[in-house]
This record gives C-alpha cells, structure tokens and sequence, in this order.
C-alpha cells in the first residue's frame, strides 16, 4: 500500500525543449514543414512517419477529425518525454482520431516515456467477431522495461472491437505486454481523468503473457496509477490491473459493464497482482449474473486492500473471492466499504461470493452491506472454501422476507445481523443497526442513528495496523469501533 500512495504522489516529468509538430487534418498540408500552426502536416500517415525524440511534442489542431491510426515512432528520455497534446482554441472539441477498424487509433509499440493529453478517440468499423481493436493502444513485446507513460484527459468511446479478453483485449485505454524471451513490464503508468464509454470490451487495463515465476518482480509492471477516470456502457470489464505490484486505483467511476461480453467480468478487480490499493471508487450498472460483480480479489492475488469503496445495483453482487487453480491468494483486506441494493440471484453467487479455490487470510471487515432483494443471499459459499473471515460487518437483507446466508466454513465473528441469518456468531448482534433509512439507496442513508446498537462495538483493532485511520466518511476510527462503515460518533 505504502507503494502504490508513493507513485501516487510522483510529479508528472517536465518536457525538456525539443520541437514542435503541429496536425491539422482539415487544413494541413503534408508537404509543409509542420513546425508551426501555419504550416500544419495534414495527415495521420505523416505525423505517423516522423520519429520523435526527447522532448518533442506533436500537438493536433482541436474542432478537427482525423481518419485512421496514429502510430508515431521514436521514444522520449527521463525529463524529456514525448508529448501528444491539442492546440487552438479551448472552446473547440478535443481533436478526434476515428480509427475505422484498425487496431488502435492511437498505437504504440516497443517505446518508452509519452505524455498523451486532450484526445477523442474512437474505433469503429464494421461488427466483428476476430478483429482486435481499440481506442489507445500501448504493445510491448520482449521489451525490458517501459517507463513513464502519461494519459490525462483522453476521452474514448465507441470502439467496437471482438469480445477478446487477456492477454490482449479489445476496448478503451490498453497496456499490453507480449513476448516469450525478455521480461517485460510497464514502470510508472498513470491513467487519469479519461473517460471512456461505450467500447467492447474492456474499459482501462494492463495485461500481460508473462506468468509468475523466478522472474515476479521483473513481470509486475510497478507505479500504475489510475485515478479519476469514468468508464461506462463497456461489454466486458471496467477497471483491470494484471501482473502488477504496487498500483493504484482511486477515485474512478464505472457505470455499466459487463454489458455485451460472454466472459466473466467484474468492474474493477485485478489479477495475479500484488500490494494493490482500490479506495474511493464507485461502480454500478453490473449486467448479468455470471461474475458481473462490482470488486473481485481473483486470480492469486496477495495483499490487496478495498477500502472506502461504494458499490450498488449490481446484477453481480459487491465482492468476488475467487483464487484460481494453482495460485496462492493470501493477506487480502477488504475493509470499511459500503454495499447498497447488490444482488446476484445465480447459483453459487450472492451479494458477497467466495468461489473458485481456497484463498488464504482474506479478511472482510467493517463493511455495511444492504439489499433490497431477498432471491439474494448476502454471502454465498457453496463450495465450503475456507480462508475468509467477516468481521464487524453490518449485513441488513430484504424487508418482509430476510435475505439468507450460504455460508457454513468462512469465519463470523462480531458482525451485526438484521433481516438475515446469524452464522455461527456467538458474539453477533442480530437486531436492527438504526440506520439512518430502513430503506437505503444513498451511502448517507446507512449512517447509524443515535443509539444504534452498532455504536462502540466494533472488535476490529487494525485501524493502526493497516495502516487506515478515517472510515468512508472520513470520521476518525474509534476506539472502540463501531461495527460497520460508519464511525461516527
């Protein structure tokens, strides 16, 4: 965790002066020097071309339509990126590329240390079945090391690319990473304030051929940060991180997926990586009930934290546990998030589902966890894995006919229990936490009320051990806790 809020915390690199190349695809002229506002090149083809060094930049006119991909060449250097911006008047659109079914509108291969801002992308084509395609599209292959790759403000939408998940999907915003000779990875990857709507089938996300082995540490790609991002409408996934240690994932929005794909997907999750940090976060619209669920520790993930999360009105459910064949899963938290109106009427699926394999040490605490759907159980463990433990949770099912629970091997200790089953608790609450709406649909409405018997206890003494210190409102963490997502006093 200490990690990932570290590359949080990393400054962007300044450009070291280098040229400027202007493109202009209405007005240009590829024939024309490029070098200024005046003289513009004209197309994708030629900007394409050119190889850029440390520090240059290519900027695209804005109220602008390019057709086609945009494939530059060359690499920046530390200090001195390569930097793809807009220019002309800000009240214009955001210059747009429209790929037309290429692999990407914006590709770039076997490179290092970009700076991308202020585009519109899309990739349409005809409907596909076999073609890959995306809106921006980063491939290394046997590369080494890829460091410093920025995009800020890219806006992606309508790419309608083949229903192909990892390790090279189709979608929105994509690093990707190949090979069989050289361990490769990304270093220092941020991902910030893009949106990306409507694309099939993966929202933002890093993959990776490379398995876990002797070389872990130089597969993980290191410093991903996505942050402020809003992903809608995606046929697949929302948010992924794979084959990473360390990374970052804050504050994005996902509204909408898992939408039109014959996979498994969740909203935002990753796999097979290590020390990933989800706080403030918000995902609804889940679509089916074959994962679909909002947060997912899947695929031999280790110490991974959700903390502060908010999930609601998803088909899926709020939380896989999923530890694939093979793998180890172990030191996961799950922690001080709130679920509302989640359901996931499958078998063996509920709200919260602990499926797949064994993980080892996931605990699952301090949540508020409520639904309105009583064909939902709140946890669900068909196949008696064992590894979690609940802890200081509040679970609230169905008025008028409790929600159950399915779950006879997972730990319970301490949790509040209203409207639902009590699992083996002896030291559980089952009566009513008062919380502010008998009903809940905002996080607001379960804040606990005065004399609410959740109030003071809570058993949990991890405030100062993992390192969290306010609650989802940002109410300090008692001493004692209160059961739940609240902490109010």
């Amino acid at each position: 965790m200490a990690a990932a809020l570290a590359a949080a915390a990393t400054p962007m690199a300044t450009a070291a002066p280098g040229a400027t190349y202007y493109l202009d695809c209405q007005s240009g002229n590829d024939t024309a020097s490029g070098t200024s506002p005046a003289t513009p090149w004209r197309t994708l083809a030629q900007a394409s071309a050119h190889t850029y060094a440390p520090g240059e930049r290519l900027l695209l006119k804005r109220g602008t339509e390019c057709k086609g991909v945009l494939a530059p060449k060359g690499k920046g250097a530390d200090g001195a990126p390569v930097q793809i911006d807009a220019y002309g008047s800000k009240s214009e659109s955001k210059p747009h590329i429209e790929g037309g079914g290429t692999r990407a509108a914006l590709l770039l291969v076997n490179t290092e240390q970009w700076e991308i801002r202020n585009l519109d992308l899309s990739n349409t084509g005809p409907k596909t079945k076999t073609d890959r395609r995306a809106g921006l599209y980063a491939e290394l292959t046997d590369y080494g090391i890829a460091r410093h790759f920025v995009v800020e403000g890219i806006d992606v939408h309508d790419v309608l690319g083949a229903d192909f998940k990892d390790p090279d999907p189709s979608g929105g915003i994509l690093f990707t990473v190949k090979g069989t000779k050289t361990p490769t990875r990304f270093d220092d990857l941020r991902v910030s304030r893009s949106t990306v709507r409507h694309v099939d089938r993966t929202g933002i996300a890093t993959s990776s051929t490379w398995e876990r082995g002797d070389e872990t540490g130089l597969v993980q790609s290191t410093g991903v940060v996505f942050t402020h991002n809003k992903v809608y409408d995606v046929g697949g996934d929302g948010i992924v991180v794979q084959k990473s240690r360390g990374a970052l994932v804050e504050r994005n929005y996902v509204d909408g997926f898992n939408r039109r794909s014959d996979g498994y997907n969740a909203g935002v999750w990753a796999w097979d990586s290590d020390d990933v940090l989800y706080q403030y976060n918000e995902v609804t619209g889940g679509h089916g009930t074959r994962d679909s669920m909002a947060y997912d520790i899947d695929g031999g993930n280790n110490r991974n934290v959700y903390r502060y999360n908010y999930s609601h009105d998803n088909e899926g459910g709020f939380l896989l546990v999923c530890n694939a064949a093979g793998r180890v899963s172990d030191g996961n938290r799950v922690h001080d998030n709130i679920s509302i109106n989640d359901r996931n009427t499958a078998s063996p699926y509920g709200v919260i589902s602990v499926v797949c394999g064994a993980s080892t040490d996931t605990r699952v605490y301090r949540n508020t966890v409520v639904t309105n759907r009583s064909d939902t159980a709140l946890v669900s463990n068909r196949d008696n894995l064992t590894g979690v433990t609940f802890q200081d949770n509040v679970f609230v099912g169905a008025a008028g006919q409790d929600s159950p629970i399915h779950d006879t091997v997972s730990a319970y200790h301490n949790n509040l229990y209203w409207r639902t089953a009590q699992p083996r608790d002896t030291a559980g609450l089952r009566t009513d936490p008062l919380l502010r709406s008998a009903e809940p649909g905002v996080p607001d409405d379960v804040r606990l009320r005065a004399g609410s018997p959740a109030r003071g206890a809570g058993s949990v003494k991890e405030g100062g051990k993992d390192g969290t210190a306010y609650d989802y409102f940002g109410n300090p963490i008692l001493e004692p806790p209160n059961i739940g997502a609240d902490q109010s006093k």
